[in-house]
This record gives C-alpha cells, sequence and structure tokens, in this order.
C-alpha cells in the first residue's frame, strides 16, 4: 500500500513540474508576442521656424507695345535690310523705296549728266528698338503708300502677363515684388507694375503685368510660374508634415505624441502655413521636450504600443 502511495506521489510532482514548465513556456511567449507587435517609429519635436505658403500661378510672356512699319510713299521696294527675327534699333534704315517716277526721272537726268547723281530712293527707317516679328513684303514688292510693311515688338514694353483670379487680388494688394520662374528653371525677380481695369467675363480672372529684368532674351507666348506669398510668419512653431495625419477629406487632423517610452497617443491638432516640407501647428501648444511620431504612425489605433527605433 504504501508502495502505491509513492508512486502516485511521485507522478503527480512529475506532472505538476510539467504543466508549470508548460505554463512559464506559454508566458514566457505571449510576452516575447506582445513585444513583436510593437510598432517600430522614428519620433521628433517642434521646432521654431519661418514659414512661407506660395500660389503658384501662370503667366505669359508678351510685347505689350507693336511698332508698325508702313510705306511712305507708292513704289517699288529696292532694297530690305532686315529679317524675321532681327533686333533692330531706332533710326536704323529697314526699307528702301523708289516710286515710278524718280525711277523715270534718275533714268533721264543719268543720261543727260551722269556725273548728276539723283536716286530717288526712300529711306524707311525702324521707329523704336525691338524684334522684328513680322515681315509682310520681299524685294521687289510694289506697295501702296501706307501700306504695312513689318512689325517690330518693342522690346522695352516686354512683359509677362498673369492671369489673376479675383479672389486672390488681397495678395497681390501689399506686393510689388514676386518670383518669377521659367521652365527651365531659370528664376527671376518680377516687379508688378500694373494691373488691367477690367476683368475676363468667363474666368473672373484680372490681367497682371510683371516686368522683369534678364540677361538673355526670352521669347514672346513664354509660359511661367509666378509665386506669389499667401502667408507668412515668424518663429512659427512646425512639424515635418510626415507627422501631421489626416483623414480623406483633409477636414481633421493629428499626431501620435509619445506618453511614455512605449506608448503612443493621438492628439488632435489645428494647423496653419503649410510647406512642401513643414507644416505650422497652431494647437495644441507642445514642448521641445514632446516626442511626436514621423515615420510608423500611418494607421496607428488611437492609443498604440511602439517601438522607438534608435
Amino acid at each position: 500500500m504504501q508502495l502505491f502511495l509513492k508512486q502516485v506521489f511521485a507522478i503527480s510532482c512529475i506532472l505538476f513540474l510539467f504543466a508549470a514548465c508548460k505554463s512559464n513556456s506559454k508566458t514566457t511567449t505571449e510576452t516575447e508576442t506582445k513585444a513583436e507587435t510593437a510598432t517600430p517609429v522614428t519620433v521628433t519635436s517642434v521646432s521654431s521656424e519661418s514659414l512661407v505658403e506660395y500660389i503658384d500661378l501662370n503667366a505669359t510672356s508678351a510685347f505689350l507695345q507693336k511698332n508698325y512699319v508702313k510705306a511712305i510713299t507708292s513704289g517699288y521696294i529696292h532694297s530690305v535690310n532686315t529679317q524675321v527675327g532681327k533686333n533692330v534699333h531706332a533710326g536704323e534704315t529697314l526699307f528702301v523705296l523708289k516710286t515710278k517716277e524718280s525711277q523715270s526721272i534718275g533714268n533721264v537726268i543719268s543720261k543727260l549728266d551722269p556725273s548728276f547723281k539723283f536716286s530717288g530712293a526712300n529711306l524707311i527707317k525702324a521707329p523704336a528698338n525691338g524684334f522684328i516679328t513680322q515681315l509682310n513684303h520681299q524685294l521687289g514688292d510694289y506697295v501702296q503708300d501706307g501700306e504695312q510693311l513689318a512689325i517690330i515688338s518693342d522690346i522695352n514694353s516686354f512683359a509677362f502677363i498673369l492671369n489673376l483670379p479675383y479672389e486672390f487680388r488681397s495678395y497681390i494688394t501689399n506686393q510689388k515684388s514676386v518670383d518669377v520662374i521659367l521652365p527651365d528653371s531659370t528664376r527671376l525677380k518680377g516687379v508688378i507694375t500694373s494691373s488691367m481695369p477690367t476683368v475676363d467675363p468667363q474666368s473672373q480672372t484680372q490681367s497682371i503685368v510683371i516686368k522683369v529684368q534678364s540677361a538673355n532674351a526670352i521669347p514672346e507666348n513664354l509660359i511661367a510660374h509666378v509665386r506669389i506669398i499667401k502667408k507668412a510668419k515668424v518663429n512659427a512653431l512646425s512639424l515635418p508634415r510626415s507627422a501631421v495625419l489626416t483623414n480623406d477629406i483633409q477636414s481633421d487632423f493629428w499626431v501620435m505624441k509619445m506618453i511614455d517610452s512605449n506608448t503612443a497617443v493621438k492628439v488632435p491638432v489645428k494647423t496653419g502655413i503649410a510647406t512642401k516640407d513643414n507644416i505650422e501647428i497652431l494647437s495644441p501648444s507642445f514642448s521641445p521636450e514632446d516626442k511626436i511620431i514621423v515615420t510608423g504612425n500611418y494607421g496607428l489605433p488611437d492609443t498604440a504600443k511602439v517601438k522607438i527605433a534608435q
């Protein structure tokens, strides 16, 4: 009987030890599983810096003034001293005209007295500096008095025309200087010189004239970007864009803030100026010691277990 009791006791001890080991193994496994579910993240803190928010709009280059070169008498074009695209100067001779009468008189005089130099030529000169953008007649053409011979685009009238939506009018009221960015990334300083007194009835945009200074000639009808300052603030508290989360319609914004070494909570925020890299945080007021998740925050629940990556 005693032997039987001893055997039962020994078996019970073995079963108890086995259960204890299995329980410890399960607890260890659960702990390891919980540790593995912590999302790896990186953190940052608010910084104070100057932020500027811009509006980018298109503007088209144009010569605002065209000078028309016209015949001063009826006759034949005896000489053409220009071509399309040529840069001409005021007073430069562009065409030489000869009338039928002068041609006949010149032939008679030459027969009577060859030493008498009678040309009968009428010189037509450029009225202003600019580029020849249109040439209507060539050598030998017969033209009437007052007929158009060429068009000179006045180089001093070159500007960019910005079609500004009228609701943005207030943004340029106190601005005289804007950035003009050409398609090749050349950045020029533009000066707002005037605005048209009318708006387009369909688009409700107002034409704004912007003058630029460039070392190189800019062709007409070139589309450039005009950058207008919308908002600006000095010493604004901001976070990187990736730290600020939002819903599908961008009506609510929040960040994930660390409350201890491995727990992050959702904190709603009110945003201000948004730039390419940073977003201003208007409220709540975070301190530089607060740790905000900057990567790994997407999809985290209201309260989440995280692991800060080194």
